[in-house]
């Protein structure tokens, strides 16, 4: 009579288990990347200005740093003008302005709407604590024909998935490597102006220069592009895995486009502003609604991954092309070798 036998678990069956496990991980870190964040939202050292004489910036200061520690980061001004300037300028999301007439909140809805209605709310029981009337003023509203900036926000994805799609349907489509990089570059043109025309022209959302505006977009779908198209060159079709988690997954979670960096826990709004989609906001934001101020790091940053998609590729092209180089040597090598063996018989 023979022992028990071992169960062997057959390949089919490990890879299901595998599987299983991998798609486990995944909704799990969705669920970290879009939901936490979501559930704890809240201020985090947010920009703001308070505004007015010493005697009732002082005591509202006070207060702010009580209720919330470390949700504001407060500047005092002496004037209204200059808490304009400072959230005309890019510096600051919002002020409270106090003065024996009331407090008025000033806020910067096309910068972040979301972060607008909190400064209201925070000026409100400012104004009912101190027994005084409330004044709310929009510095930088949203267009008229997006007043909640949702036009803004919503053309984040499809920024993102459009480069993917560009570097992925390249890849497939087309042979020729170099050929992938010239439709890269040619549909970040013409897609950045087409988008520029149905965001400002169509749709209403975009305000400022056109032309501005479109070389920003273009900028984007260049940067998504480029980079997975350099991953893709480095690591094959894994690098498009790759690419599409870090533009897609890990980017527009992190990107703070429906809210605001600050909003987002210690840190991970600071990756996000990194990454493309969120370095695409707030770009896009400064350079349609606030002359360009604020722009100079998100435009750095998105230069920054298109120069690195391309030295990628150019690397990658450089490593390709070393090996076949040593093979044509070695095979000139074995050429004439046989030709002096015949010649010497």
């Amino acid at each position: 009579m023979s022992g028990p036998t071992a169960y062997v678990a057959r390949p089919e069956t490990k890879r299901v288990v595998a599987l299983v496990v991998a798609l486990t991980g995944l909704i799990c870190t969705m669920l970290v990347l879009f939901a936490w964040p979501a559930a704890n939202s809240a201020p985090r050292d947010l920009p703001i200005v308070i505004a007015g004489p010493r005697a009732s910036t002082g005591p509202l200061t006070e207060r702010l740093v009580i209720q919330q520690p470390s949700a504001y980061a407060i500047h005092l001004a002496p004037t209204r003008a200059d808490a304009v300037r400072s959230i005309t300028d890019h510096d600051a999301y919002g002020a409270l302005v106090t003065s024996p007439h009331g407090v008025e909140v000033l806020t910067a809805s096309a910068r972040s709407s979301s972060v607008a209605q909190l400064l209201d709310q925070v000026g409100a029981r400012a104004a009912a604590t101190a027994h005084q009337p409330l004044r709310m003023t929009d510095v930088v509203p949203a267009p008229a024909d997006d007043p909640h900036g949702t036009g803004i926000t919503s053309a984040v994805l499809p920024s993102v998935l459009a480069g993917l799609a560009c570097a992925s349907l390249s890849t497939v489509l087309i042979r020729r490597r170099g050929d992938r990089t010239l439709v890269a570059a040619g549909f970040s043109i013409v897609g950045g102006l087409a988008m520029a025309a149905v965001l400002q022209g169509w749709i209403g959302t975009l305000e400022g220069p056109f032309v501005a505006n479109a070389a920003v977009l273009a900028l984007t779908l260049g940067a998504i592009s480029m980079i997975v198209l350099g991953l893709e060159s480095l690591f094959g079709t894994r690098g498009l895995g790759v690419g599409a988690v870090l533009t897609m997954l890990v980017g527009n979670a992190l990107s703070a486009a429906a809210s605001a960096p600050e909003m987002l826990p210690i840190g991970w709004g600071a990756l996000g502003q990194l990454l493309p989609a969120g370095a695409a906001n707030t770009a896009l934001r400064s350079v349609a609604f606030f002359g360009g101020n604020g722009s100079a790091r998100p435009l750095a940053v998105l230069t920054c991954w298109l120069v690195v998609g391309l030295g990628l590729q150019v690397g990658a092209a450089q490593r390709r092309r070393r090996p076949a180089e040593s093979t044509s040597s070695e095979r000139d090598t074995e050429v004439t070798e046989l030709q002096h063996a015949h010649a010497a018989v």
